[in-house]
């Protein structure tokens, strides 16, 4: 896991093959100058992801003193403190109002392989990279190698017949070589990415087809002419705006932007007559059939027929009536293999998801992670963002089947209401099945316990992590998951996995998670209609406006969701990884018939994210498989105090629509 930032300066950045209104830019003069933050603030902001390691690339691709001009330094931290700082092929300094340079990058969370790295890498042919991300399949790698280093020699071997210029078809006059576009679209797994290839002077860049990683951008305006890349706002790009700012309408909020998912790439031609350096900017399409699939999201089965209904609905009775009663056999015979079809396409999910929770927590991908942990004592190298709701608890038991049994689990709850939230409330009972059907695993319940009054300044910084987003709700989740990730809390400690806080047994000890690693839900309401509009748009659409709802989300989730959530836990020094969001899961989902994914017809906890519930049955989780669907601020009760810190009430809150409001700063926290 990584923080990544590119700068770009003293170059025109042509956007005209992007926006129709694009305003061109012109050359600027220092690095520092009109940006609403420091490179330091930059730095500071992408050192919370990444504290293994820090380094740096500067690059001058033009100079108006010398035609030839190339600087690259590195500077690399190891567990916070310097190790070393080297001047690496400098012919001669130059400054940089003389010409066009770029700065790159990287801080480094180590999490596989066996070596430590320090980003950016740069190879013998003067190709540079950054990677924030994670190769589950595509791309082989061996158990001791690092993902980073194996991409950087793929791409490293990439043509360099102007592929840059081809945007819809991958165009290689070099025989056996591949484009850039054809080796990023092969990965499966979260990335986001900037490569400079060398010998066609173009800059690469973009992130996975689902957004898994953050990567923000800011286009080159009139008000800052500069291309900037990173995962992350910097705390103070957030601060209240200047007199300039104000007076200028520039609304620092607006300064980033989520990248839209995809492979970006600028080249940059021959010097003008005014001596400044021109990058042309061009987006590529994927080159694989089956991401292509993916991300058109197309279903073949979405109106059944009557009997398909008939079939459905039979199976939902019998499931409401095995939970609440021991019901007669009031179906037809016929029942019997409509039963095992059913069960058939929960077993395909159930694979799926087994191996999706299997490859992102097999122990020679969480290397470093593990032999960490082992030499402070700790076996915790996964954790999971748990409520006790149906989703966490799926993952949970799936995570206990994939983990060495040795290994404890840490199941990260936070609570805004003490014991009385009703995600605490799920989650205790959540762990106390999961005890039942996995009694040798040591499962930790993290009790995170937070008041929003006493949270200011942790408010304002959140309000940074989740920025370009800036609404209430957004604040709210971004607040839960990044007191979840950071995994401070109580746990209650006894002789045995089977105490519970009423036994005498038990001891409420303070207690912070080292996992490295969070297994995290998202997806899985998009994917099987957990959400409440999902109903909304049945009862107006049918099952074609169900389906089109779900295929909006899943198109939009990059910008809704995975940005602000990556952000959120990753500034802990954790990564969160997306088991529900893996390429052969979603292909697995989108091949069953919606009436089988979800049947809104049926009440909530029965019908909504069906398949999944007949996953939790496989898995022995009879009780979460009926519970309903609750998002995490609802759950936590942060945005009931939320509503009452900001609006006086919840009714004051609703009239104002406060999930949709825009973040208005306190005065406390400017």
């Amino acid at each position: 896991m990584c923080g990544i930032a590119l700068i770009i300066s003293g170059t025109r950045i042509d956007l005209s093959s992007l926006f129709l209104d694009s305003v061109p830019s012109v050359s600027s003069t220092s690095i520092d100058d009109q940006l609403v933050f420091s490179i330091d603030d930059l730095k500071a902001a992408l050192g919370r992801r990444g504290p293994d390691s820090l380094g740096s690339k500067k690059v001058f691709l033009y100079s108006k003193t010398s035609s030839s001009v190339e600087k690259q330094e590195i500077v690399s931290f190891t567990g916070g403190e310097e190790a070393k700082e080297r001047d690496e092929s400098c012919s001669q300094h130059v400054e940089e109002e003389n010409g066009c340079c770029f700065d790159t990058h990287g801080q480094t969370r180590e999490l596989r392989g066996i070596n430590p790295i320090v980003q950016p890498l740069m190879d013998t042919y003067g190709n540079i990279f950054v990677y924030n991300g994670e190769i589950f399949g595509g791309i082989n790698i061996d158990s001791d190698s690092n993902d980073t280093e194996i991409l950087m020699q793929a791409l490293g071997n990439c043509c360099s017949c102007n592929s840059h210029l081809h945007t819809r078809t991958s165009y290689c006059l070099e025989k056996g070589k591949s484009s850039v576009p054809e080796v990023l679209s092969t990965i499966k797994g979260p990335w986001a990415v900037i490569y400079w290839q060398e010998s066609s002077r173009t800059l690469w860049f973009g992130r996975d087809a689902f957004g898994r990683r953050s990567l923000l951008v800011h286009w080159p305006t009139l008000e800052d002419h500069r291309f900037l890349l990173s995962s992350v706002s910097p705390f103070s790009s957030t601060e209240e705006s200047s007199g300039f700012e104000a007076e200028n309408e520039i609304n620092n909020h607006n300064f980033w932007e989520e990248l839209t998912c995809g492979i970006y790439s600028i080249s940059f031609d021959a010097p003008k007559l005014d001596e400044c350096l021109v990058g042309e900017v061009r987006k590529h399409e994927w080159t694989n059939s089956m991401l292509k699939e993916l991300i058109v999201w197309e279903r073949t089965s979405v109106e059944p027929k009557p009997e398909d209904l008939y079939s459905s609905n039979g199976k939902a009775l019998r499931e409401q009536c095995s939970v609440h009663s021991a019901c007669s056999n009031i179906l037809p015979s016929k029942s019997g293999p409509i039963q095992a079809s059913i069960s058939g396409m929960a077993e395909t999910v159930l694979f799926a998801l087994r191996e999706s929770v299997m490859q992102r927590t097999s122990l020679h991908r969480i290397f470093k992670a593990v032999t960490c942990d082992i030499r402070q004592g700790v076996l915790t190298p996964v954790a999971v963002l748990f409520s006790g709701g149906l989703d966490s608890m799926i993952l949970s038991a799936l995570l206990d089947e994939c983990l060495d049994p040795s290994y404890e689990i840490d199941l990260l709850n936070v609570s805004f209401d003490g014991q009385s939230a009703p995600d605490r409330i799920s989650a205790k009972a959540g762990v106390m099945e999961l005890r039942r059907i996995a009694p040798l695993r040591r499962w930790k319940l993290v009790e995170i316990d937070a008041d929003l009054s006493t949270l200011d300044l942790e408010t304002k910084h959140v309000m940074s992590l989740i920025n370009p987003a800036n609404t209430y709700m957004d604040l709210n989740i971004g607040i839960a998951l990044w007191l979840a990730a950071r995994g401070s809390g109580w746990v209650y400690e006894g002789n045995n996995n089977n105490c519970d806080e009423d036994l005498q047994c038990i001891e409420r000890v303070e207690y912070k998670s080292k996992a490295r690693i969070v297994l995290v839900g998202s997806g899985a309401d998009e994917q099987c209609a957990g959400y409440g509009r999902h109903k909304t748009k049945y009862r107006k659409g049918s099952w074609l406006g169900l389906n089109e709802e779900m295929k909006l989300d899943m198109q939009r989730i990059w910008k809704r969701n995975l940005g602000r959530d990556d952000r959120c836990i990753a500034d802990n020094g954790k990564e969160a990884r997306f088991p529900f969001l893996d390429e052969d899961v979603i292909r697995t989902l989108l091949d069953i018939p919606l009436w089988e994914i979800a049947n809104l017809d049926q009440p909530s906890g029965i019908g909504d994210k069906k398949i999944l519930r007949e996953v939790a049955r496989l898995l022995g989780l009879y009780e979460a498989a009926v519970l309903p669907k609750r998002a995490i601020q609802f759950g936590s009760r942060i945005a009931r105090e939320s509503n009452r810190k900001n609006f006086g009430s919840n009714r004051a809150a609703n009239q104002a629509s406060a999930g949709s409001a825009v973040i208005q700063v306190p005065s406390n926290l400017t």
